[in-house]
């Protein structure tokens, strides 16, 4: 469970205060369908459609874009080191992607490599349907690693221009009940490296999730599908047998919900650190590679190992791996990738009540649905058990359902509080099946 992930949602949290003090609590699921559109820059003509100054697109291989030459330097001020350093930088633009759909909440992923000496900015600018446009709005300050001279991954606080905000990893409209929507966006990568270098971060995927989910505080129930009878074979990683190790991250394990959902995925395709990687861990813990995701993935910013597109990103460091952040609508879709063995990492909050045998409630948790049961029911990997061979669990399919799909939820004090919606990590390899393209696609991911 995440102790941080309350104070990450505050824009959406103040949204659907506002919404709920003005009108009726739902009582049934309405029947508007969820928005989502995922879209991804990864192959050269992409990539070459862009507007790069400094860049380069590279053709051989996996397409990705690079620095070629840098425009200049810059100053960056760390304000988690409290080093200030130059840096040169090359800068790429996405031409604009109208949506499909307007859409209240907008979330950006990439899949990069930024080694020591490098790191990389991504920022996003929408459109609103009143025909103006938000500023430039940064999304992430990364690089992959943490060492001397490197700067610290970060989210950007304190971002808005009153109609809509960044909340850690999400830009969101501040007031959905006004009738305010995105309509479109373009984003913007700056690549940076040492002065006087050859060094550059490499991006092979860069996308944007953008939806309009309608508020409620249920979901229609599905019914069992085409996963029905099919489990996954995923290692199995506690978050809480690290409670205390490496304080420095999210108070140690207890918090560690994110990158132990990811490192349980990671290893299911045959991807995990090297001994070389884990050497800085004490040989006395046991699964070194979880507190390996939690400082790799950790936010100095949000304080927390919770940001969404960073843990996709720590993912995508892996040989060959793709990583995305999206929604899906339905537990049917959940089916359809885990039937195409492709597991699927969800986010949900919920009271104890609200979900039978999980023996505890939470204001954000990620877990790992691995498989259903012949009758539908949901089996996850939930790293918020005590050991690792408790981890798997089945949970009821209407309350697992409910507690990830919906957007509002109340409270053990009654007050309303923001739901993800159906937010999950998808992660897989470059090279997929033709039955998981087609999964994959079937959800929107190519």
């Amino acid at each position: 469970m995440s102790s941080r992930a309350t104070p990450r949602r505050t824009v959406l949290a103040a949204a659907l205060a506002l919404a709920a003090a003005s009108t009726p609590v739902a009582t049934a699921a309405p029947r508007a369908e969820a928005s989502v559109d995922y879209r991804a820059w990864t192959t050269y003509p992409q990539w070459a459609g862009g507007r790069g100054a400094g860049t380069r697109v590279l053709g051989d291989g996996r397409p990705g874009l690079c620095i070629a030459h840098a425009l200049g330097t810059r100053t960056y001020a760390d304000p988690h080191t409290h080093v200030t350093a130059e840096w040169e930088y090359a800068t790429w633009s996405s031409p604009v992607h109208t949506l499909p759909a307007p859409a209240t909440e907008i979330v950006v992923s990439w899949n990069a490599h930024a080694p020591a000496g490098t790191w990389l900015q991504a920022e996003l600018r929408a459109a609103y349907n009143d025909r103006t446009q938000t500023p430039w709005y940064v999304m992430g300050r990364w690089t992959a690693g943490d060492g001397t001279g490197d700067i610290r991954r970060t989210s950007v606080d304190g971002q808005s221009d009153r109609k809509s905000g960044v909340s850690t990893d999400t830009l969101a409209v501040s007031d959905a009940s006004s009738g305010l929507r995105l309509v479109s966006y373009e984003l913007r990568l700056t690549l940076y490296r040492k002065p006087g270098t050859t060094l550059t971060p490499t991006v092979w995927r860069l996308g944007a999730m953008a939806s309009a989910v309608p508020d409620r505080f249920t979901v229609p129930a599905s019914r069992p599908g085409e996963g029905a009878g099919h489990r996954l074979t995923v290692p199995r990683y506690s978050q809480e047998i690290h409670k205390g190790q490496y304080p420095q991250y999210d108070n140690g394990g207890e918090a560690w919900c994110s990158p132990t959902s990811s490192q349980m995925v990671l290893e299911y395709w045959g991807r995990k650190p090297s001994p070389r990687d884990l050497a800085w861990v004490d040989p006395s813990y046991a699964d070194p590679q979880v507190c390996h995701a939690a400082r790799f993935t950790y936010d100095y910013q949000y304080q927390g190992c919770g940001n969404w597109p960073f843990n996709a990103a720590y993912a995508a460091t892996y040989h060959d791996m793709q990583a995305v952040i999206t929604r899906l609508r339905t537990l049917n879709e959940a089916e359809r990738l885990v039937r195409a063995g492709i597991p699927v990492i969800t986010s949900q909050s919920f009271l104890a009540s609200e979900l039978d045998g999980a023996g505890y409630g939470t204001a954000g948790h990620l877990m790992c649905v691995t498989g259903f049961t012949r009758s539908g029911d949901v089996v996850v990997h939930d790293p918020a058990a005590k050991t690792d061979a408790e981890v798997e669990r089945v949970y009821k399919r209407r309350q697992f359902e409910n507690i990830w799909l919906r957007t509002k939820r109340r409270n053990a004090q009654g007050q309303v509080r923001s739901g993800s919606g159906g937010v999950c990590y998808l992660y897989f390899p470059t090279r997929v099946s033709p039955a998981q393209r087609r999964a994959l696609a079937s959800v929107g991911v190519r």
